[in-house]
């Protein structure tokens, strides 16, 4: 079977690498700063875990309709590329670094995993017990932290990062959780669950002042508009390929008794600025989506956790609402991402462990 080309690029993507291979090009003192320091000094792995060879095509696939097909690498495996975290999250591929930057909550850390040398090491210790993380379109990192109830951005000097919001309209936000930026005017849609805020496990134990919502922030004037509090628990979140649909995970079980665990669909209107149409995409019977990417022919790949055997990993539907297939996975999922020079291979956080898989899927976004 062969990877597939990159060779029809959108005009997005264009756009995004030329800004980020400049971005990174002039601000590279993001990668010899303290940060940098940090990554070599503090090495965690040196190169893959040992993992069981087995015989191809590797069983982790399961199809429930043929189209998914297409999308299965017979002669590949899936790997387990570290383990150590306590709750691997918010998986952010960085294109020009070649490197995956995700969360270990509870271990109030972020960790990176290098594509080249395949190791993991501690990028930033304490994290603020930071979840999501994405790149925006100059190549900075977002991150959503539990504990000060922040979304920050990280520049490329030696400065601490720049708070994007931690309130709205005077009252402190919950815990934010999960981001996306928009290429159109770098707008940043994310949600805010509270989940930093029920456990000292995962940031600390408050009370939630604000319903459960998704919010949009437009980076030129700093104004921060809650576009949705109809979702119980908003938690992963992706634009479609053509940046029409925001699909959201709903982890309301959790702590809506009764309620199941869903990906809600809303039609995106003034690139994200208002949501409309709101409907259901899918629904689980068992376990929740978490963490969510679209490939570039729109299928939604969705991380799963605490469903249990046959159910933790990798949920794929079409853009029709069909489950395709699964990636069935040894451990709960919280989070993924396409990642690569092609962006044909997942990369998986699990519970205590990340792992990488080779697709004939290719993400629809970078980061």
């Amino acid at each position: 079977m062969t990877i597939p080309s990159d060779a029809h690029e959108t005009p997005a993507l264009d756009r995004r690498r030329l800004l980020t291979g400049a971005a990174a090009l002039a601000g590279g003192a993001a990668l010899v700063g303290a940060d940098a320091r940090r990554v070599a000094a503090s090495p965690i792995d040196q190169g893959r875990p040992a993992h069981v060879v087995k015989r191809y095509p590797d069983d982790v696939w399961v199809v429930h309709d043929d189209r998914f097909r297409r999308y299965m690498i017979g002669n590949t495996q899936l790997y387990r590329e570290f383990q150590g975290a306590m709750w691997a999250e918010g998986a952010a591929w960085n294109m020009v670094g070649r490197y995956v930057v995700f969360s270990d909550i509870p271990n109030n850390r972020q960790l990176r995993w290098d594509e080249v040398t395949g190791q993991t090491t501690e990028f930033r210790n304490p994290s603020q017990f930071s979840n999501g993380n994405t790149f925006d379109w100059q190549g900075r990192q977002l991150s959503c932290e539990h504990a000060t109830s922040r979304l920050v951005r990280y520049g490329w000097g030696d400065a601490g990062p720049e708070v994007l919001a931690d309130s709205f309209e005077g009252t402190p936000l919950n815990a934010p959780n999960d981001v996306i930026v928009h290429p159109e005017d770098d707008g940043i849609v994310f949600t805010d669950p509270g989940y930093g805020q029920h456990w000292w496990y995962e940031g600390g134990v408050r009370d939630l002042l604000l319903p459960t919502s998704i919010y949009h922030l437009d980076p030129a004037t700093a104004k921060l508009t809650r576009i949705t509090d109809e979702i119980f628990k908003p938690n992963g979140l992706a634009f479609s390929p053509d940046y029409a649909t925001l699909y959201v995970a709903d982890t309301a079980p959790t702590h809506h008794p009764g309620e199941k665990a869903r990906i809600i669909a809303w039609d995106v209107q003034e690139n994200g600025r208002r949501l409309a149409n709101r409907r259901v995409f899918a629904e689980l019977g068992a376990g929740f989506h978490d963490g969510i990417r679209c490939d570039r022919d729109g299928n939604v790949w969705a991380a799963t956790a605490f469903g249990g055997e046959g159910v933790d990993g990798v949920h794929v539907y079409a853009p029709d609402a069909t489950k395709l297939g699964q990636i069935v996975m040894p451990e709960g999922c919280a989070n993924l991402c396409f990642i690569g020079p092609r962006r044909n291979r997942l990369f998986i956080c699990g519970s205590q462990s990340v792992y990488t898989l080779y697709t004939a899927a290719q993400g629809a976004h970078i980061a």
